[in-house]
């Protein structure tokens, strides 16, 4: 006689999405949205995981965690509206229920970061599994060294966090720089890709260690600028996206080479996958 399944082991199974509630939604940019969504009884993400998110009948999507909230326990996931999943999860209202699973991955070296200076390049939406860093960042400040952002988006429009961001350039000791690709008369800030913005800025190479995210094209040239400034490949960490589908290297869909993104990452030092992301066939 077969025995029941245990009801815990059931729960535990990271392929079983929990079914769970979107508690809050808000609109970024035009075709970008975050959701808050209610994460009682899941593991609290560290900065740099993602979770597998499910719009019932539609289809599953992974997505970075952009931010965690404790009372109550909600996770924040910010999603640009592209394909079907990821249009039907934008367009979720406080209220809808929504699969869950995770967190998964490995995150930013927080750890390694303390004691040192900390250089943040983000692309687009690469911000968002940036966010949870620059938070932790700010928390506990007296930890680390000099905090600086580079951001880059397409238009004003496109910038993300924006109340945010303007808050934390408060801090008379974070250097927060934004620039853009294109702008009208109106826009007074930097104009010009995200690399621009390393160029002016004062580096100590033997202390410092840096964060990047965005686009594939985008963190090459940014690694590149800071091999430039003297950092070395193991002090350059880099949030890979792969077409991640179990989310634990089952289905080989992420596979890199010898790394699956989703298991191994997706946040990888570029010491470790630079001959891989300069192979055309990977």
């Amino acid at each position: 006689m077969a025995l029941a399944p245990d009801p815990v082991s059931a729960v535990a199974d990271p392929m079983t999405p929990t079914a769970s509630r979107v508690l809050g939604r808000r609109r970024e940019s035009p075709n970008v949205w975050t959701l808050e969504i209610d994460a009682a009884g899941l593991p609290a993400p560290t900065p740099g995981q993602f979770c597998m998110l499910t719009v019932f009948g539609v289809g599953e999507s992974a997505i970075s965690v952009s931010g965690l909230r404790t009372r109550p326990a909600r996770l924040v996931h910010t999603i640009r509206a592209v394909g079907p999943t990821s249009r039907a999860l934008a367009a979720l209202r406080p209220g809808a229920a929504v699969g869950l699973r995770g967190p998964f991955g490995a995150g930013w070296p927080m750890v390694a970061a303390e004691g040192r200076d900390v250089v943040i390049l983000a692309g687009g939406l690469g911000l968002a599994p940036l966010r949870p860093v620059l938070r932790g960042l700010v928390a506990r400040r007296a930890r680390y060294g000099r905090i600086s952002l580079f951001y880059g988006t397409r238009s004003p429009a496109d910038i993300l966090y924006r109340r945010e961001l303007e808050r934390l350039r408060e801090w008379l000791d974070l250097d927060i720089e934004v620039t853009v690709d294109h702008a009208g008369p109106e826009w007074r800030g930097h104009v010009g890709v995200v690399t621009n913005l390393l160029s002016r800025a004062t580096l100590d190479p033997g202390r410092s260690i840096a964060f990047v995210c965005g686009p594939e094209i985008m963190m090459r040239f940014a690694v590149a600028a800071l091999k430039d400034a003297g950092l070395a490949d193991a002090d350059i960490h880099l949030s890979l996206e792969r077409n991640m589908r179990c989310a634990v290297g089952h289905c080989g869909h992420c596979q890199l080479g010898p790394v699956f993104v989703c298991r191994d990452g997706p946040v990888f030092s570029y010491d470790r996958v630079a001959a891989l992301l300069g192979r055309k066939e990977l």
